[in-house]
């Protein structure tokens, strides 16, 4: 990602750097909520709200150091899978250099505003141009990272009756047949044409995550349980327990953008 654009510095918006020397913007509002957006990669790392306590996870593992990505917060997958009115936000913008070229030889801009509102919640709204000449096509998701009590004690609403693919059995459709997800084992699943709105209910918190999302029309839940949590190096082996990660996502069918058009999505996250 790029600098940000606009006002480096003001009540709302602050830069500063991590241990790595990496950029780090902390956007804080009147009310006291704050988020911070790594320039590694243009990812969300924190969370908190007006309490102080941090909504998202990170792994006491994570390792931040560049081209790591952090196992924390909102990562966005792509290609594959300033102060008003009390808001605080940060513009971010990626454009591929000669190495993404080898990778992905497509010509695009990436433009990522992270948003705190005046009430505490997390909006990211990204745009993705196609600037070149010729069509390409893209998935993206927005890993988040949730933190939760006991993962024993999460549910996930909105998704029941949906068809998914499970990552688990091949990418096998099935059917979503309980009232609301809850986890007893690993998962790994895409949602087929999921509502405009997810809730990831937290018993022992009393902690309602609420998740609306527009150009989005899958959605992702992953926890990799016990045993894959132990084979992931940047993660501690019972961590798996304190998070549950559910994407807002454009994975069955990838976006297709013709020369000079443009795609938008939206994430906002709401603690209750």
């Amino acid at each position: 990602m790029s600098s940000p654009l606009g006002d480096q510095e003001t009540g709302a918006v602050k830069i500063t750097k991590d241990k790595n020397g990496v950029d780090l913007i902390t956007l804080r509002n009147p009310r006291g909520f704050s988020a911070k957006v790594s320039l590694h990669g243009g990812q969300v790392i924190s969370w908190k709200n007006d309490r102080g306590e941090e909504l998202l996870f990170k792994s006491s593992k994570a390792n931040s150091k560049p081209p790591a990505p952090v196992r924390a917060g909102i990562p966005i997958c792509f290609p594959q899978r300033k102060d008003c009115d009390g808001k605080a936000f940060i513009d971010l913008l990626l454009k591929p250099s000669e190495e993404d070229m080898k990778i992905w030889p497509h010509s695009f801009e990436f433009r990522l505003r992270v948003l705190l509102t005046p009430d505490g919640a997390l909006k990211l709204i990204s745009r993705v141009r196609n600037i070149g000449c010729k069509v390409f096509s893209f998935s993206i998701a927005y890993h988040t990272y949730f933190s939760v009590s006991d993962i024993s004690e999460v549910r996930v609403e909105g998704l029941e009756t949906l068809d998914y693919l499970d990552n688990l059995h091949h990418k096998e459709r099935f059917t979503e047949q309980g009232d609301a997800l809850t986890f007893e084992n690993e998962v790994d699943r895409i949602y087929i044409g999921s509502p405009h709105m997810i809730g990831v209910f937290d018993h022992e918190k009393k902690r309602t995550f609420l998740i609306r999302k527009e150009g989005l029309p899958d959605a992702v839940v992953w926890n990799p349980w016990e045993k894959k949590a132990k084979a992931i190096v940047d993660m501690g082996d019972e961590e798996y327990r304190q998070t549950i990660c559910v994407d807002g996502a454009a994975v069955e069918k990838p976006i297709t953008l013709k020369p000079g058009e443009e795609w938008t999505g939206r994430l906002e996250l709401s603690a209750l």
